[in-house]
């Protein structure tokens, strides 16, 4: 449990620092950065495997690549879901998620 309200934390965090700093990625405040982290673990957790699934000959062309690809689409399902979280288009979810993932590992890793 202390686990998964950690990375919950760290999540939310590396979302807020990611908003603050790239242009195109809006965060309302650190309730609606937790709501967007508990999105997207639920996302990563339901629609990814799928995604992962449906776009296999794509992974395998590009060598694993095409992941970014989805973590983007992820992102950006989870801005259609929230109002709190806002994404301007294809590109700053492809940073941003990229930034996301890099921070939180980097910061749960430092922590845990």
């Amino acid at each position: 449990m202390y686990t998964i309200l950690l990375r919950l934390l760290i999540t939310a965090g590396a979302l807020m620092l990611v908003a603050h700093l790239l242009p195109g990625i809006t965060v309302a405040n650190f309730y609606h950065a937790l709501l967007t982290a508990l999105i997207l673990g639920v996302l990563n957790i339901s629609l990814k495997p799928i995604l992962v699934l449906l776009t296999l000959p794509a992974t395998l062309l590009t060598f694993g690549l095409f992941i970014f690809v989805i973590n983007a689409c992820i992102f950006l399902v989870a801005d259609f879901f929230l109002t709190g979280f806002s994404v301007d288009g294809f590109v700053p979810a492809f940073v941003g998620s990229l930034c996301v993932s890099v921070i939180s590992t980097a910061l749960y890793k430092l922590l845990a």
